[in-house]
């Protein structure tokens, strides 16, 4: 395989282009920076009118939407709960999360956290799409991040040896 250099963008379905860019452009401080409007699917011809907005990160990456122009924002799947699907966004420190929870909750958005992830520090919120949304810091910790990169594959291997346990439990007891 060759080397994927990383990032260039994810894409969501969008209930609204104009709530979408004020939420990411002026409460998030992510600019616009490029619109794609056709009528038909380039990759599949399929006729479906849309608008695709890129929103860019420091890194150059960036998060984009689509609009469909049907006011539908995407639903959430029935077979996970909520806090499973999110979007991870990094930030530079402790004091620009701290920064960053004052100025969500100013804008009348409800925060979870600061919660201690151990290596991390987070926030979480919610999208006008319903899209839940993670500010992350991390806090340092080399050792206990390189002992993780050491134990990663054997943390893994229990932990679908014990998955599997409970499948076969679970079969057995016709649960």
């Amino acid at each position: 395989m060759v080397p994927i250099n990383g990032l260039h963008h994810f894409a969501y379905r969008c209930r609204d282009a104009e709530e979408t860019r004020h939420f990411y452009e002026d409460i998030l401080n992510l600019p616009l920076v490029h619109i794609v409007r056709a009528e038909t699917v380039p990759s599949t011809g399929e006729f479906c009118p849309f608008v695709h907005l890129f929103f860019q990160m420091r890194d150059g990456s960036h998060i984009a939407f689509f609009d469909l122009g049907d006011n539908v924002k995407a639903e959430p799947s029935a077979n996970t709960p909520a806090w499973v699907n999110h979007l991870a966004l990094a930030v530079g420190s402790l004091d620009e999360l701290h920064d960053a929870k004052a100025r969500l909750e100013a804008a009348g958005i409800p925060i979870l956290g600061v919660t201690d992830h151990h290596f991390i520090h987070s926030i979480y919120f919610f999208d006008p799409n319903g899209i839940r949304l993670e500010l992350t810091t991390d806090i340092g910790l080399t050792e206990y991040k390189s002992e993780k990169l050491r134990s990663a594959h054997d943390e893994l291997a229990a932990w679908t040896q014990e998955k599997q346990e409970r499948l076969r439990q679970a079969a057995a007891s016709g649960a």
